[in-house]
């Protein structure tokens, strides 16, 4: 299947200095794909010119006046920057002349902005932001990751349909198991809304494995884990600060002395091996699930290679029918609701 992706070419810290040569190296794994680039077409084409690209048949470029800042307000952004790079991306979406959105982006304009224009799936009260992480059996997808702080018990149960359908999309498997993030395994432990949602998940037909605490989220335990935004934004910047601070500690042991770096040599292969698996860049790209349109969004200071990890994202999410998957969750789950209120009654 040959698909279209859209590119905010301007977002993010580096702008078209990352954008536009991932773009290219997408282009070159995926020749039958196409790609958008929309932002400031001078500022795009020289960065072309650069790479020395003229393959326009499968890359073109979509004109927009306007960029959006990092650190501008989202309700600034969605009233005032009607023409901006990342609504641009997005209204190509809407439209069908792209399959999936990527941006670097502020996230809370490309959250917004994709809300309003795309619209939320039926059934789907607020959309969440998922992604990937490393774990020893593989990967976990975790959601929602800081879309929203305050959440119901019915929220946290469509978050786990759509982590669920992503699951069954990018991986193909028919019942991806669903944990629920709380303070202990046990059904007594958490808040009220964890334990309600935790009847809900019991009671719908999804996988759901129970309650599952901090250190399983990277033993792999389950192939979805879901928690408010609150919980799960402090839950990501915590493991993304303990992968630093690993780091720093062997990069500081290794250069201790001589010996030391002796031992780094002899060590370099696991080393490598050690640094690819947890290599960040690689699971670059969050899902801004539950709109009528794929959007994802990479991490502002992605380089070239992290933000391709973010297109990919976005190509297998659209090859795999992630949105019929959610629609056909939150279906079932509709119906299921429906079918027990008229028994009860």
């Amino acid at each position: 299947m040959d698909i279209t992706i859209a590119i905010d070419a301007m977002g993010g810290d580096h702008g078209t200095r990352v954008t536009v040569p991932a773009a290219v190296a997408y282009l070159e794994k995926h020749p039958g794909d196409t790609v958008v680039l929309v932002g400031l077409s001078d500022v795009i084409e020289a960065e072309l010119d650069k790479l020395g690209f003229n393959d326009r048949a499968r890359l073109r470029v979509h004109a927009a006046s306007e960029v959006v800042g990092m650190d501008e307000s989202p309700q600034i952004v969605l009233r005032g920057k009607k023409d901006s790079s990342m609504r641009v991306s997005i209204n190509l979406v809407k439209s069908g002349e792209a399959s999936a959105c990527v941006s670097a982006g502020n996230t809370g304009a490309l959250m917004a902005t994709a809300r309003y224009v795309l619209k939320t799936l039926p059934g789907i009260d607020r959309p969440a932001i998922a992604s990937f992480l490393p774990t020893f059996k593989g990967q976990v997808c975790m959601l929602d990751l800081g879309a929203n702080v305050d959440c119901t018990a019915e929220h946290l149960l469509q978050f786990s349909l759509m982590g669920s359908a992503l699951v069954s999309a990018l991986e193909h498997k028919a019942q991806p198991t669903v944990g629920l993030l709380n303070i202990g395994s046990e059904d007594i432990k958490g808040n009220e809304v964890v334990k309600r949602a935790a009847e809900l998940l019991q009671a719908s037909d999804l996988n759901f494995y129970g309650n599952v605490e901090g250190d399983d989220i990277f033993k792999g335990v389950t192939d979805v884990v879901v928690c408010d935004g609150f919980v799960g934004n402090v839950a990501l910047k915590t493991a993304e600060g303990v992968a630093k601070m690993m780091g720093g500690f062997l990069r500081e042991g290794f250069n201790r002395n001589w010996f030391a770096k002796i031992g780094a040599l002899i060590s370099m292969p696991v080393l490598n091996a050690f640094k690819h698996r947890l290599d960040h860049r690689r699971y670059n790209g969050a899902s801004l699930l539950g709109l009528k349109g794929i959007v994802v969004k990479s991490h502002g200071s992605a380089d070239a290679f992290a933000f391709l990890c973010a297109i990919e994202r976005a190509a297998e999410e659209a090859r795999g029918g992630m949105l019929h998957h959610i629609s056909e969750h939150v279906e079932k789950w509709h119906h299921a609701r429906l079918q027990n209120v008229g028994e009860a009654l």
